[in-house]
């Protein structure tokens, strides 16, 4: 199978001070699907500009073709099922069935207390998004949906007329964990990961390599389990956040060998940020572009 190339263009922008032409670029060069972070800010990006998801991605679904988009990743931090839900179908519809979200238990950053709430402990993390998950999947595919669970619930929650994807939009499950490598294989169209983080400062690329395929491993066990193949869940690689960084945008050459290491391990879809200059998606555009246009090819 050919290795899919696509890229992650952050919020930060004004739509019409190159947003948009962000966009419009990625479908030029060809990318598989562009993707956005869902959070309400992010990191060294907190205190600058930052736009909403979904917004954005409605603009981008206007602005573009071809282009598949999404998330990476939407959590439950500051999301509930229902609501979500609804803005799915609408932004499924608007883009003519291009979405794919891509979902995560989230984290501790600014968005586990913009709402208020104390930030909640991996454990709590765990078992909302264990009920988060099958809720959204029953959203989108069911006409209307009661339900009442720990975390949250439901009433009557009309969705006609569904997703434009039948039986709905794909979800990509961010996760590493048991638990969340279990809901990866039983909702899942697509599995996501951005590495090992533990290894982020002093592992090697070696070790982030075998970290990855201890990973797969217990990717494949979860889907055994469950009775599903394996090879019927896509594998998208995050990249930025491997001991590599950012090196393998330095170069065309480096970037295909990257890839190439990662493709053996089974990965589908390798996902690259936009560059983003003085911060840690810096990268020189020329080359971003070069490897856009001419990697893919070499990866087939």
């Amino acid at each position: 199978m050919s290795l899919r190339l696509s890229t992650v263009i952050l919020p930060y922008l004004r739509w019409h001070e190159g947003g948009r032409s962000a966009w419009t670029r990625a479908e030029q060069l060809g990318f598989h699907t562009g993707y956005t972070y869902d959070h309400l800010s992010w990191r060294t990006f907190r205190d600058g500009p930052w736009f909403g998801a979904i917004p954005t991605l409605t603009a981008a679904a206007t602005a573009t073709e071809r282009l598949r988009l999404g998330t990476l990743v939407t959590s439950p931090n500051f999301r509930h099922p229902v609501n979500l839900a609804k803005e799915l179908i609408s932004l499924d519809d608007i883009s003519g069935g291009r979405i794919t979200l891509g979902i995560g238990a989230g984290g501790t950053g600014f968005d586990a207390t913009a709402l208020g709430q104390d930030p909640w402990t991996p454990r709590e993390r765990a078992d909302r998004f264990a009920e988060f998950v099958p809720l959204l999947d029953r959203l989108l595919t069911e006409d209307s949906v009661s339900y009442e669970g720990d975390f949250y619930s439901a009433h009557e929650a009309r969705n006609i007329p569904g997703c434009v994807q039948r039986p709905r939009l794909p979800f990509a499950v961010a996760a590493t964990g048991p638990r969340g490598l279990k809901l990866a294989a039983r909702h899942g169209q697509a599995w996501v990961t951005t590495g090992d983080p533990k290894l982020f400062e002093k592992g090697t690329p070696e070790q982030s390599v075998e970290a990855i395929r201890g990973q797969i491993e217990k990717l494949t066990d979860a889907c055994v389990a469950l009775g599903r193949d394996v090879r019927t869940l896509d594998k998208i690689l995050l990249t930025g956040f491997t001991p590599d960084r950012g090196r393998p945008l330095g170069s065309l050459d480096a970037f295909v060998d990257f890839a190439s290491r990662h493709q053996e391990l089974g990965f589908t879809e390798i996902v690259i940020h936009w560059p983003i200059p003085d911060s840690d998606f810096a990268a020189d555009q020329k080359v971003f572009e070069q490897i856009a246009m001419e990697a893919p090819a070499q990866l087939r």
